[in-house]
């Protein structure tokens, strides 16, 4: 069975065919989120067409998702008027095959599980790191969802009361330790450190590794609370960012002396599926709902 997988983000749109063996046909194109939500659905279709026969439909995308109905809880405006576009129904009155909907997040919490370094875990907190901050808990092999498909909105967490305002998120987590933050302090060392790959490029400079270091303290103060409040045996921490080995090490190495010892038996796993951890969660997905529709 062939299946079409779309990660859709407000920057790009992952695409790719699953053909029951591997993910083929992978492209990347531009999400143009501020034309807001129904120019990104024709966009969409558009991309769908392309890939000509398929039997089932795997979306994974920024904004909560109903996953009753597979619509947009909320969004924010990043995608404007993206918030309660039907995307189930509309792709599924296009194509006429089964369409699993996802949270971008949740979704590459479920591709490691089933894919990448959460193979063979239950329970474990999932965290992405990009232009904000994502998160997904995933109990007893299930996302938890929460009372409103928001559980797992870990940007939110305060770290900076100093600075908590009107704006969203200001004082929290996600304005601190998302990999935007991280550019904004690089920004001001040489404001040719524009992105991710340009900052680790440079690392070598003092000044530069210094802002890293900073950064990575504060990464560290929301795994702290999550450890606390969670008391998690696994950690996944995922996003281009966190495949940085220094990254990655310096974390595994600071956060022990910075929990209690009660709950120092976590483990931080780096994902291991980077830019396809959203698509192959939407392949599981999609699996499971065509599977689901054949025994009906």
């Amino acid at each position: 069975m062939n299946i079409a997988v779309l990660d859709i983000g407000g920057t790009a749109i992952k695409s790719g065919i699953w053909t029951g063996k591997a993910l083929e046909g992978q492209r990347e194109q531009a999400t143009y989120a501020a034309e807001g939500g129904a120019r990104l659905m024709q966009r969409v279709k558009k991309i769908l067409r392309e890939y000509g026969d398929f039997q089932a439909i795997g979306i994974s995308t920024a904004g909560q998702v109903n996953t009753r109905d597979g619509s947009i809880f909320y969004a924010n405006d990043n995608i404007p008027g993206y918030t309660g576009t039907k995307v189930k129904g509309l792709l599924e009155e296009e194509f006429h095959v089964p369409t699993a909907v996802e949270n971008d997040v949740n979704a590459a919490a479920l591709g490691e599980l089933h894919y990448g370094a959460a193979k063979g875990l239950s329970d474990f907190l999932c965290l992405t790191y990009g232009t904000g901050v994502g998160g997904a808990i995933v109990i007893r092999g299930g996302i938890y969802y929460g009372s409103s498909f928001s559980a797992g909105s870990f940007g939110g967490i305060v770290v900076h009361p100093e600075y908590l305002g009107k704006e969203e998120y200001s004082g929290c987590y996600e304005k601190f330790a998302s990999v935007t933050a991280l550019i904004n302090m690089a920004r001001k060392i040489d404001s040719t450190l524009d992105n991710g790959k340009k900052i680790f490029a440079a690392i070598d400079r003092p000044e530069v590794k210094k802002a890293v270091d900073r950064w990575i303290d504060e990464v560290t103060y929301g795994l702290v609370s999550l450890a606390h409040v969670f008391n998690p045996g696994d950690i996944v921490l995922g996003g281009g960012v966190m495949a940085q080995q220094y990254v990655i090490g310096e974390i595994q190495k600071r956060l022990p002396g910075r929990i209690s010892p009660g709950v120092r038996r976590m483990h931080v796993r780096q994902a291991l599926l980077g830019n396809q951890a959203g698509l192959m969660g939407a392949v599981h997905l999609a699996e499971k709902l065509a599977e689901k529709e054949r025994m009906l």
